[in-house]
């Protein structure tokens, strides 16, 4: 039996193999020099079955090895051999302890994988195959050590050395050099390992948990950044809280420890008791952070702390497995954002982003079920699918269970799991343990790529006043399979008559199987095609289908636009009400757009239905202002795109730019009056309720600064020059740079210069600046963004620099990105794919996240696609490709 080093290819779960060898012990002494670093490990392995092993392949990347013994005595070369990849031991003993030293270069590692420097600070990413760049190791989740870590750097340039754990010990050492010796108690895999260190000041509090004992907080950021924390500290302290009185979950080290750095892949990184975050995900302050920073910080730190159960103590047995711990975080994540604000608003901003983005992903080349059957690059699957609609297929079974039987559920998991690297059967059992259900179709949601259809057709009989629903599902081929499978789907829906919501009582059902509430239901969809039978119903209902968007599906049915405005104005479900009136935008964008490729959009007349609700809306009392917000804005141009059969993005864009000025002109006054309630004397406050009075106010800005007047234009440089926050600040300045009316662009430019001027040192300010510029839909978008990457704000290494210009243009741009030039319409395809293949060969994670754009090719006409798909393949020829762009441009061809 042998164990070798991973090639190039691709890997399969059905190839799965338990780890020859088990890691008891490591021991890392890590000597930060400037230029270099050494790395001295000391493994103890033992054999995990009984039947000797010929080779032990250890993975490791970019690492110069210096010394190599086994149990204290030198190896001779004959007895191992160092490969492109790794280290292969020759005919191992059954327990032996491995000592290696390595020489790395932080400084060179512009991957920021493994061991790197961002600015002043030495830190690391382990997940998902980092660790190999920092020592020779078994690099997979299912290797679980007990880590001891020794730091030792000078202690001028690095004044902070953190690492897992608990503090053991520090002191000084000759030449101005000091160490730090870390130990974690608690077994991980080596992609949970973490190191710091450098000139940080720190932020600390404490949390004493459920059981008395006092848990040490810290935060370290640079010193500039101190201010900025505050945010991040209660957000920390709530999750800590609630983690405990809904999971039962308490934290189980002496300290925890959040660093922030600026150059980071990621959010953020759960690493045992010391998590590294972006910047963009812990600092927060009213000058510099809109509310959307605010929520994202809360929201974000709250993920990364939840994995301490959900992915530390309990993690994935192999990456096939990454859902196991992303979807289940991020459900409770979600869950924990809902509870500190608004549940509704929480699941319409979720749900937004699931449809506009995770269903597009669903529809492309790289689709993949949230548990993958192979995968050529690890990296290239820590994706919307895994994420998102991992939490949504957790969210079904939540709701398939009830609160009580998945908090049982969980227990069981945490209890029956701690300390063991596990797969998705085992989280599903639990919940089918404690609740004695059938799970085994619900397993399609794991092991099938695809968004589900559901066609739904009714009828009523007025004799027998019976109301039928017929539910059929279909989903389309994707990649990995054609022939799907029926999903187990939860519908949770209620019906609407003329004086409101119905009582619902299935056909041979008794009075004693009816629920307390009867007037909502969750129907269970477990067959391709089936019917629910309602009884006693006075009339013909309206349907309230999926209500809390109960599953991650397309739903078709035939509602009327009466129907929808009934929905909008009168159903008892929040989401459904939002659903409605965007249901109803984006029936009168349809007709926008068939008017356009008639030639007659100025002429066309939208359905003042869209109008009726928008008016009783704004005069509705008691509906949450956020709501309020979100229902008055049009669908987003993605949104838009994906319920097209061939996308059309110059259409788009002048579809709904023409029925948003057409709300603006018409509801001016109602408008008007939202727009005017700034007042700047008012103290900030990132709480639901001052969220949702911003949203509204600048919802309204927003509408009324397309073709603004006099009074209107005062009114957005009035908010902009006194705002005494980021959120109405850049909102006033978004407004201004997004109107196309004359005479506006050159007062917009001198306040973008301004604005620029003021906030030029505080790089997450500036980052949303640049984003407001690449996003910016006026013609010339193109030569902007490539002005922008000669700005002095732009570092084309730093990867949230990167996003905001680059990714923000291609994604977020379409009227532009997709437009090109007079000159060259495929202009903006040729830009992505040099930016694309210029930072492939130093950073391939970013390169790889930003193809994207170009994988959806086959969505466009037969020009717009060839020319896409014409870059994808430059891509794929350009010299020395990583194998994260060479996978997605595999697959997208």
């Amino acid at each position: 039996m042998s164990e070798s080093l991973q090639q190039p290819g691709t890997v399969y779960l059905k190839d799965y193999q338990p780890p020859a060898y088990e890691i008891e012990k490591t021991y890392l002494d890590v000597e930060i020099f400037r230029g270099e670093t050494f790395v001295k490990a000391e493994l103890d392995l033992v054999r995990a079955g009984t039947t000797a092993v010929a080779e032990l392949a250890l993975a490791g990347e970019q690492l110069e090895l210096l010394d190599i013994a086994v149990d204290g005595v030198p190896l001779d070369p004959s007895q191992y051999r160092v490969e492109e990849g790794g280290l292969v031991l020759l005919n191992p003993e059954a327990r032996f302890q491995l000592q290696t030293r390595v020489r790395i270069c932080p400084e060179q590692n512009s991957s920021l994988e493994g061991l790197y420097r961002s600015r002043t600070i030495y830190c690391t990413q382990c997940e998902a195959e980092g660790f190999r760049k920092i020592t020779y190791y078994l690099d997979r989740p299912d290797v679980m050590s007990d880590f001891t870590t020794r730091i030792s750097a000078d202690k001028t340039e690095c004044p902070v050395l953190l690492s897992n754990g608990n503090l053991l010990d520090s002191g000084e050492l000759e030449g101005g050099r000091h160490f730090a010796l870390w130990h974690d108690p608690h077994k991980k895999p080596c992609y949970l390992f973490a190191l710091v260190a450098g000139n940080l000041s720190a932020v600390e509090d404490t949390f004493t948990t459920a059981s008395g004992r006092a848990v040490e907080l810290k935060i370290y950021v640079e010193a500039k950044d101190l201010d900025k924390c505050d945010h991040a500290m209660t957000s920390l302290k709530n999750a800590m809280r609630w983690d405990e009185e809904v999971y039962g979950r308490e934290y189980d080290l002496d300290i925890f420890m959040i660093v922030a750095v600026d150059d980071f892949n990621m959010g953020a990184m759960e690493n045992k008791g010391l998590n590294i975050f972006n910047t963009s995900c812990v600092l927060a302050k009213r000058e510099t952070t809109t509310d959307a920073g605010f929520q994202r910080v809360e929201g974000v730190v709250a993920h990364e702390y939840f994995h301490n159960w959900s992915g530390n103590r309990v993690t994935c047995r192999d990456w096939f497995q990454l859902s196991l711990k992303e979807g289940f975080t991020v459900y409770r994540d979600a869950e924990f954002s809902a509870d500190m604000g608004s549940p509704t608003v929480k699941r319409v901003e979720d749900v937004a982003i699931l449809r506009t983005h995770q269903f597009a992903e669903d529809a492309g080349p790289m689709a993949h079920p949230i548990r993958p059957a192979s995968y050529m690059e690890i990296s290239n699957f820590y994706t919307l699918t895994v994420y998102e609609k991992g939490c949504e297929v957790v969210r079904m079974l939540a709701n398939l269970l009830g609160p009580a039987l998945f908090r049982k559920g969980t227990d069981l998991y945490f209890e029956r799991h701690d300390g063991q690297a596990v797969t998705t059967e085992d989280f599903v059992q639990a919940l089918a343990d404690v609740s004695g259900r059938d799970f085994s179709l619900f397993q399609n949601w794991y092991n099938q790529a695809g968004t589900p259809e559901l066609s739904v057709s009714d009828s009523y009989d007025e004799n027998t006043r019976e109301y039928t629903l017929s539910i059929s599902q279909y989903t389309p081929p994707t990649p990995e399979c054609s022939d799907k499978q029926p999903f187990h789907i939860p519908i949770a829906m209620g019906l609407l008559g003329d004086a409101g919501e119905l009582a619902l009582k299935l056909k041979d059902e008794t009075p004693e199987d009816l629920p307390a509430d009867n007037t909502h239901r969750v129907l269970e969809l477990t067959q391709a095609e089936q019917q629910f039978v309602f009884t006693d119903l006075p009339e013909k209902p309206v349907p309230s289908l999926l209500r809390g968007f109960s599953a991650p599906v397309k739903l078709n049915y035939q509602y009327s636009r009466d129907d929808l405005v009934k929905l909008a104005l009168h159903d008892s479900d929040g989401f459904n009400r939002y659903e409605a009136s965007q249901k109803l935008a984006l029936a009168v964008i349809e007709d926008a757009l068939k008017a356009y490729h008639c030639g007659d959009l100025q002429d066309f007349s939208p359905d003042t239905r869209l109008l009726q609700v928008y008016r009783e809306l704004l005069q509705e009392s008691g509906l949450d202002q956020a709501m309020l917000g979100y229902m008055l804005t049009l669908p987003s141009e993605g949104y838009i795109a994906e319920q097209q059969q061939v996308v059309d993005p110059l259409a788009i864009h002048a579809a709904r730019r023409f029925l948003a000025a057409f709300v603006a002109d018409n509801l001016q006054a109602e408008l008007l009056q939202r727009a005017q309630s700034f007042d700047p004397s008012l103290d900030y406050r990132p709480v639901a309720a001052d969220i949702a009075a911003r949203l509204i106010r600048n919802t309204a800005l927003d509408y009324l600064m397309i073709n603004p007047n006099q009074e209107v234009l005062d009114i957005c440089l009035k908010q902009l020059e006194q705002a005494n926050n980021m959120t109405d600040e850049l909102a006033a300045l978004t407004a201004l740079v997004n109107c196309d009316a004359s005479g506006v662009k050159i007062l917009a430019e001198r306040q973008l210069e301004a604005f620029y001027q003021k906030w030029q040192h505080e790089p997450l300010v500036i980052n949303s600046w640049l984003a407001l510029q690449a996003r910016n839909a006026s013609p010339g978008g193109l030569a902007r963004v490539q002005a922008l990457l000669n700005h002095p704000a732009y570092d084309g290494t730093n990867p949230n620099k990167i996003r905001s210009v680059i990714g923000v243009f291609s994604n977020a741009n379409p009227v532009n990105f997709h437009g090109g030039t007079d000159q060259d319409p495929a202009a903006g395809y040729r830009f992505l794919a040099d930016q694309i293949i210029a930072l492939d060969k130093k950073n391939p994670q970013i390169a790889a996240r930003l193809m994207t754009p170009l994988t959806r090719w086959r969505r466009f006409d037969a020009t717009r696609g060839q020319a896409m798909r014409d870059e994808l393949s430059r891509i794929k020829s350009a010299p020395g490709l990583s194998p994260d762009c060479n996978e997605i441009a595999t697959k997208s061809l």
